[in-house]
């Protein structure tokens, strides 16, 4: 028998050699067999059932695995990725209506949600390199050979043009210009190189820059395409510029001006625009000046960089830009609940990309899709959900999370009322390995579900059993990032949420390369990963929608909780007092033990009186809304919009100059960072109030699970 990876080589060696009927013939014959012998489960045998399961539900689970399709993936994912299609463009338009229509073929309710927002795109750059021996070259900004995709840009970068030096800034991280500074390394007036890394956004990268008295930055990316162009926004915050805070309706609605002074705050004030790594080194390797500090060496990729200048090569660059009004759609499909139709289950993907977006996002969206076949599949056979599932495809997630953070501004007080959980999947296949990222009361459904799901990088073996064998478990991360859609649910809705994905770090993140072609001969060549993703979003999908008692488990939650204090401790001066932290998480414990013990009884109790489902549904209730607790009316300080206090690390404080592993608490290690320049006295009571900011949030979520008043 043929390994599959031998088939791989045999059937893609190239996939221009073959045309793409006989590609599909391919993917027919293969799932074909692969579900003429897929086991029915490939979880461990086990003869209890989960205490929420019932009969007719875990047939339909079954089902809904043995269902999966590597060739509607291959073909879902083909169409989408026939042309770029950035958002606010007619390309895109195309991929809307085929996804509305896929969703109304499969008998789906589906509706389409407009909005009209601020966009930016890029009109006209350049980029010339005068060198010291009087020659001159203009280097290419995009990647050759690709016709009908935009020029490499960053989304709201103000217009402007610079002619200087150029200096290399590394990460461009607080403690690197300390470095250039050390070295004795003048940098006001220059052009910055920047490299993308060490988790620092696009905007803070430009914005310290800036306030560097840098005149311009070129931002480029290591990784194995060189020639790519890694585009990608600089606005700060998330949704429509000029409707922050609030909804953006078609037209006729309130919005800022153009020149409204709150919109200095999201955009940089120095122009920037991403270049290849090839570009990059055509410039840093002709540099002279101090030599690269021993740990930026060490850690870059090209060996022909040896010095960080200022010049002597002179760089002249401009860029022009335009920011539009377009209309963005949201798509939904919704499949109503036949008990509880006032609980959501929302799974989220956003459609648009940079290019192709074959990766970046639509292999989240052909799993959207091929999860939406199956589930009328079961509709066919007789199933219904207990609550209402909704299918949710983002427009202009790319320029911010714009059609998501619009949508639950829109819907704010529906979702903190009736929203369960929200599953979002982004880029689907990325490559091996399956990563999650959730809040911690759904860890245990996480692992749960993962035990049923086989890994399509192992023989016959479910993806928790991988990582069992590999000894490794599997890590769930916390969403502590503003880098996909949950962010809008989790940290300005407080709903709990999960995201997904398989392989993480490509290549060709945001370049003309992610294409269809590199999916089929690098990312996933048979689509067993898609498979893979698209069996545990839909099955824990089908957990949350059926199960009498929802499946969460805030005992994970204190243990979470516990962590971050113990951390924090370490990482605080003494005269903080974390007691009230402390004991808030005392408390916060003691109603998760009461409510797991509820749980366990309740699931005990098979009567289906009208009594019992009631405290089932007032159970539910509870755990449901204890995630809102976690939110602050205040929001943090300088960004109100994020109400969450755990987590949105990645666009606050110490994050943004890689001076802090700390990634929870952002109100605290902010105050942290922002305060240096008080007085010990007054810095320790900002620190303070944020500590009790926090110790309040958890005492509130013990509320909402204890379900009574005090």
């Amino acid at each position: 028998m043929l390994h599959k990876n031998n088939i791989t080589k045999m059937v893609f060696p190239s996939i221009s050699s073959f045309s793409f009927l006989f590609i599909l013939a391919f993917f027919l014959l293969l799932t074909l067999y692969t579900t003429l012998h897929r086991p029915t489960t490939t979880a461990t045998p086990s003869n209890k059932l989960h205490q929420n399961d019932r009969p007719h539900s875990l047939h339909y689970q079954n089902i809904f695995l043995s269902s999966a399709s590597n060739y509607t993936l291959a073909t879902y994912l083909r169409h989408l990725t026939l042309q770029p299609h950035l958002a606010g463009t007619p390309p895109s338009l195309q991929t809307t209506l085929y996804v509305k229509s896929h969703f109304e073929a499969l008998g789906l309710e589906t509706h389409v949600s407009n909005h009209t927002v601020l966009l930016s795109y890029p009109s006209f750059s350049s980029l010339t390199a005068h060198f010291s021996n009087g020659s001159s070259l203009d280097l290419p900004l995009s990647e050759p050979g690709f016709s009908g995709v935009v020029k490499a840009y960053h989304a709201y970068s103000p217009s402007g043009s610079a002619l200087g030096q150029p200096v290399f800034l590394n990460y461009g991280r607080e403690q690197d210009y300390i470095a250039l500074r050390g070295l004795g390394v003048q940098f006001k007036g220059c052009i910055g190189i920047v490299r993308r890394g060490a988790g620092l956004s696009r905007n803070a990268a430009v914005e310290k820059a800036a306030a560097h008295g840098v005149a311009a930055v070129l931002m480029y990316t290591e990784g194995e395409k060189f020639a790519g162009v890694e585009r990608g926004t600089v606005m700060k915050g998330l949704g429509d510029p000029l409707s922050p805070g609030w909804w953006a309706g078609v037209q006729g609605g309130e919005r800022l001006r153009l020149n409204d002074p709150q919109l200095n705050e999201r955009f940089p004030a120095i122009p920037s625009m991403p270049v290849s790594a090839d570009t990059a080194e055509i410039i840093l390797s002709s540099m002279e000046g101090a030599p690269l500090p021993q740990e930026w060496r060490e850690n870059l990729k090209s060996n022909k960089i040896g010095r960080v200048g200022p010049g002597p090569v002179l760089l002249n660059f401009t860029y022009l830009g335009e920011k539009k009004m377009e209309t963005i759609h949201n798509i939904f499909a919704v499949i109503r609940g036949s008990e509880e139709p006032d609980r959501f289950i929302i799974l989220g993907n956003h459609r648009d990309a940079w290019t192709y977006g074959a990766v970046d996002p639509n292999s989240g969206t052909s799993a959207l899709l091929e999860v939406g076949r199956r589930f009328a599949l079961l509709m066919r056979l007789g199933w219904s959900p207990r609550r209402t599932i909704v299918f949710g495809s983002w427009d202009a997630e790319e320029f911010g999370m714009i059609g998501s953070t619009e949508w639950v501004e829109k819907n704010l007080v529906s979702l903190g009322s009736k929203a369960v959980a929200y599953l979002n999947v982004d880029c689907a296949v990325q490559g091996p390995g399956f990563f999650a990222g959730a809040t911690p009361q759904l860890d245990d459904l996480l692992f749960e579900v993962t035990k049923k799901v086989k890994d399509p990088d192992s023989e016959n073996i479910s993806i928790f059993e991988t990582c069992k064998v590999t000894n490794r478990a599997i890590n769930i991360q916390r969403l502590s990032g503003v880098d996909s859609d949950f962010a809008p649910f989790l940290q300005h809705a407080g709903v709990p949420s999960i995201d997904l994905y398989y392989g993480r770090d490509f290549p060709v993140y945001h370049t003309a390369f992610d294409s269809y072609d590199w999916m089929v001969n690098f990312g996933d060549p048979l689509f067993q990963r898609h498979v893979a993703v698209s069996g545990v979003w839909g099955l824990l999908a089908l957990r949350l929608a059926d199960d009498p008692i929802l499946p969460f488990n805030y005992l994970s939650y204190v243990a979470q909780l516990q962590e971050y204090r113990n951390a924090l401790s370490n990482f605080l001066e003494g005269d903080i007092s974390l007691n009230p932290i402390t004991l808030a998480i005392q408390d916060f414990k003691a109603a998760a033990d009461e409510i797991a013990e509820q749980v366990k009884k309740l699931s005990e109790d098979e009567r289906m009186d009208e009594f019992s489902v009631l405290k089932k549904r007032m159970l539910n209730d509870r755990l449901m809304f204890a995630e809102r607790g976690f939110l602050d009316a205040e929001g943090l300080q300088g960004l109100r919009w994020f109400k969450h206090l755990f987590y949105s690390m990645q666009i606050y404080g110490p994050q943004i100059d890689g001076g802090s592993e700390l990634n929870f608490f952002p109100g605290v290690v902010g105050a942290i960072s922002r305060n240096t320049g008080m007085n010990k006295g007054e810095r320790q009571e900002a620190i303070q109030h944020e500590v009790w900011r926090v110790a309040r949030a958890i005492e509130r979520a013990a509320c909402a699970l204890k379900g009574s008043l005090t």
